[in-house]
């Protein structure tokens, strides 16, 4: 294997890259990226870049020094268009192809928008930059979405003296994923510090002066920001004969074709720890995927290994910490095994069947959730993990 393509120049795309080199492979290495920008972390931008605590300086993965090392042939601003499995080329798009024996697709996602012009999304440095630059004391923001971007954007905002509304068409923000009582609990801490959160309120169209609801209804905004989740970026291959459904399929290896496989938060994969599907849209999946998409396709196919993450994501909301670990989709159960909701500081342990899937923590120090994690990986059964003694009290 001489050549290797790497679509996506993030931290899957990356983490890829830097494998290969450290597992030994010598020969050309081409990692592509559609932004201008050399490898970023993404999690600050609705955080630190946004609030104007970092500069754009501190956002890169790497120095440019480790990125020579790396002796790459680096494509960046140049997205990918379109892929000929027979032919073995990946074609870009100021028209040339770029032939591989090996691939790893790891292009990310991008943001879903709404109807109308105007409004602000939050996926790349630009964006963040942009919205940075429009929020002042006095500014009237309305954030569309309150999962974890939109409450962090929501967050930051209300630091910088904006006026924030957070519009969530679901009764409970995040009850899909955490659970409806921690969800309330989560959501309140918008209240507290006085954003105008609205839930069960549907946006119809972004316009010149703010959003329209369904029910027509205008909710006047100076600055608009849509956070109503993400699309994988799998249009370029459509015609590739690579299986796409909500992402690039691919199985327990991450594997999608021969010689072909995928990473980040484009890679639909089956988790076999959980035994079901899942793409997961967290930084810290992204760069582990990415190391193991790598080894696997290096690899000879009877030492492959399987890529069974416990998934881990963190959120920064004013004075909170959130941590998970696990995988909380679709859980039956959910039982706060320490501390209290009322106090926003607790952990929450989360079943699926007789099984430990995932824990929560708000508030809680790092160590006091790693061992749940252990939990989560050795498959402990519920009763294992939370037993009497422990006092859990089920919440939902």
């Amino acid at each position: 294997m001489r050549r290797i393509v790497v679509v996506g120049a993030s931290a899957a795309g990356l983490a890829a890259a830097e494998t290969l080199r450290r597992e030994g492979y010598d020969g050309t290495l081409t990692l592509v990226g559609d932004e201008p920008h050399a490898p970023y972390d993404r999690p600050p931008l609705s955080k630190q870049i946004l609030s104007g605590e970092w500069s754009t300086q501190q956002l890169p993965l790497r120095a440019y020094a480790d990125l020579d090392a790396l002796n790459l042939d680096l494509r960046l601003g140049l997205a990918a268009t379109g892929l000929d499995v027979t032919d073995r080329t990946v074609r870009l798009a100021n028209g040339s192809g770029v032939p591989y024996d090996g691939l790893i697709l790891a292009t990310g996602v991008r943001p879903r928008r709404l109807p109308g012009e105007g409004a602000h999304v939050l996926r790349s440095l630009d964006d963040a930059l942009a919205l940075r630059d429009r929020l002042s004391p006095g500014r009237r923001l309305v954030v569309v979405g309150a999962g974890f971007l939109g409450a962090e954007a929501a967050a930051v905002a209300w630091r910088l003296g904006c006026e924030v509304t957070l519009l969530e068409p679901a009764p409970v923000p995040l009850a899909h994923a955490v659970g409806t009582e921690v969800g309330r609990v989560l959501s309140q801490a918008h209240l507290d510090h006085g954003v105008n959160l609205r839930t069960g309120v549907t946006v119809a169209e972004v316009t010149e002066d703010g959003v329209r609801l369904a029910d027509g209804e205008l909710v006047e905004a100076d600055e608009i920001l849509v956070a109503i989740g993400s699309l994988p970026n799998t249009e370029w291959l459509t015609d590739s004969g690579l299986a796409v459904g909500d992402g690039v399929v691919c199985d327990q290896y991450c594997e999608v074709a021969q010689g072909v496989y995928a990473a980040g938060d484009v890679a639909r994969w089956h988790n076999p720890l959980f035994g079901v599907a899942m793409r997961i849209e967290h930084r810290t999946n992204a760069a582990e995927q990415g190391m193991a998409a790598a080894r696997n396709l290096l690899a000879a196919p009877e030492a492959r290994r399987p890529f069974a993450p416990v998934p881990y994501f963190w959120s920064d909301q004013y004075d909170m910490k959130v941590q998970a670990y696990g995988y909380l989709r679709g859980h039956d159960e959910v039982a706060v095994v320490e501390g209290d909701l009322a106090d926003r500081r607790f952990l929450a342990a989360y079943r699926t069947g007789q099984r430990l899937t995932g824990v929560l923590s708000v508030g809680m120090p790092p160590k006091a959730i790693r061992a749940w994690r252990q939990a989560i990986a050795g498959g402990a059964t519920w009763r294992e993990a939370v037993r009497p003694e422990n006092t859990a009290t089920e919440v939902a």
